[in-house]
């Protein structure tokens, strides 16, 4: 959906597999291989989102960036085995004086890279780079590491209107064919795509930069990422935040309802904070009223699609439902689509949701980095998954969380995402594996709900940070959250609360 852009958000989890007796063979200190770092031109550049006035910050920083890559072992229960590799940065201490240590980041997916994340973080404002090595790996299956690419599911999403129980087979059976063809294409790296073996191949970057221990911040996917890799190598970790953290059940049925629950819950907030400025949308001036007259909305839509003839969009209840998901920042523009629409009947959109359809995204110009692997995404998913993936109680769930949540409820997922994914589920054993932890939630989002926080302390440990917003992975961006996580990780102060995102 359009108004989906409005948030760029992909949280993420994963599975911890039982942990690899050690060979001689595999605990033979590896070697880096350093090169050149690929060139970037100014339209790629721009393709990543670095303004063209921030050209030289950014060729600054990677001017400063070293580029490498270590083999790994394709499957660790195999060592002297197939090798890959693994590709990341190292954009080293600027006060090599005061030298701390390398931290790795991790921008969560899974399947994002985080090749260029220091340097996204240092231009972001988070002063990390002073006392630390900031280390931007390519999970395994990722960016310039070794991956695999799978094709996508033959059928699309269904028509605009209501899902259909036929519709939702017709999906449901592509999304089994695509699954089998993905596991089975070369299962022999696609089955060893899993956080487990993401933590070892970090272990082995962490030895081969020749460090005793690592630090790391996460976000999202990283989080999980991070909490593997802590549970697997107890007394590896240096410090450690995390930020939005995932869930600590590897079931996707179970990740799906939680997050259905809270986006409803922060669809309420944004409802109180439509009905206080009732003389600007007109929704009314009561929570309940507005929750009432977008319910309206939302099914006049559903029972009657309308399609405008200069935007390449067709507004049914499906995207009144994810709109009506959206966090705080989009609040505004949010609410003036749907006062818009209150009396839009086409053929021309109404202007903000023209405004804000924009035109389609052009493709990435020759050189870009991937920022993220769709292939790797489902496999570390699937691989991890021990939820349910029948069509029956998917579609059951799905009836169910429209009935529950008859705003936004129509919005989540009516398939299991894994269906018909032919590898086996790895095992899950999360422990305390010891070293500094913080954990921050944010009270009202919904990608990662704050019990995930509560779930993951009772877990590994560590210290909750609220945060009193609904953005997620704002803890890496907002200043007084940003200056919690370098304190932190530079002197050990634990803070319990930071401020995110304010509404609008």
């Amino acid at each position: 959906m359009i108004l989906r852009t409005l948030l760029a958000s992909a949280l993420a989890l994963g599975a911890l597999a039982a942990p690899v007796p050690a060979s001689p063979q595999a605990s033979r200190q590896p070697s880096v291989t350093w090169h050149e770092c690929p060139a970037y031109s100014d339209d790629v550049l721009r393709s990543i989102g670095v303004p063209d006035k921030e050209f030289a910050k950014f060729r600054a920083l990677y001017g400063r960036t070293e580029c490498g890559t270590l083999a790994v072992p394709q499957d660790y229960a195999d060592p002297g085995g197939k090798q890959i590799t693994v590709a990341f940065t190292r954009l080293r201490a600027s006060d090599r004086a005061r030298r701390l240590g390398s931290l790795a980041v991790n921008p969560g997916g899974p399947g994002g890279s985080g090749y260029l994340m220091p340097i996204d973080l240092v231009m972001g404002g988070m002063k990390l780079n002073e006392r630390y090595d900031l280390i931007g790996l390519d999970p395994r299956g990722t960016g310039y590491s070794t991956k695999a690419a799978c094709r996508p599911p033959d059928q699309g999403p269904p028509p605009p209107g209501p899902v259909t129980e036929e519709q939702a087979r017709a999906v449901y059976a592509a999304t089994v064919a695509a699954n089998q063809a993905c596991g089975a294409g070369d299962p022999g790296f696609v089955g060893q795509l899993t956080t487990a073996n993401a933590a070892r191949d970090l272990d082995r970057v962490r030895a081969a930069l020749g460090e005793r221990t690592i630090a790391f911040l996460g976000v999202s996917w990283g989080t999980w990422f991070g909490a593997v890799y802590r549970s697997l190598f107890p007394g590896r970790v240096r410090a450690m935040w995390l930020d939005s953290v995932a869930v600590t059940v590897p079931r996707m049925d179970v990740f799906t309802e939680v997050r259905a629950d809270a986006a409803d819950r922060d669809f309420r907030r944004m409802a109180a904070w439509i009905a206080a400025r009732d003389g600007s949308y007109g929704f009314g001036d009561t929570k309940a009223e507005v929750v009432e007259a977008l319910t309206g909305l939302r099914e006049r839509f559903a029972a009657d699609p309308v399609t405008f003839t200069d935007i390449d969009l067709t507004v049914d209840g499906r995207m009144i439902a994810d709109a009506a998901s959206q966090p705080s920042p989009a609040w505004p523009e949010v609410a003036q689509v749907f006062k818009e629409l209150v009396t839009a009947t086409g053929p021309d959109a109404p202007p903000t949701l023209k405004r804000l359809a924009g035109g389609e995204r052009p493709a990435p110009p020759a050189g870009a980095p991937e920022r993220g692997n769709k292939t790797a995404n489902v496999a570390y998913f699937c691989n991890e998954d021990s939820g349910s993936r029948t069509f029956e109680q998917a579609w059951r769930a799905y009836q169910e969380r429209i009935a529950r949540h008859p705003v936004t409820g129509e919005a989540t997922a009516f398939v299991p995402g894994c269906a018909g994914w032919p590898l086996p589920v790895r095992e899950v054993r999360l422990r305390n594996g010891g070293g500094p932890l913080m954990l921050s939630g944010h009270l009202h989002e919904s990608p990662s709900p704050y019990q995930w926080t509560l779930d993951m302390r009772a877990a590994i440990g560590g210290t909750v940070v609220t945060v009193d917003d609904d953005v997620h992975g704002s803890g890496l961006r907002t200043p007084d959250c940003v200056a919690a996580v370098v304190a932190f990780f530079e002197t050990g102060r634990r803070v319990r609360t930071c401020e995110g995102v304010p509404l609008p």
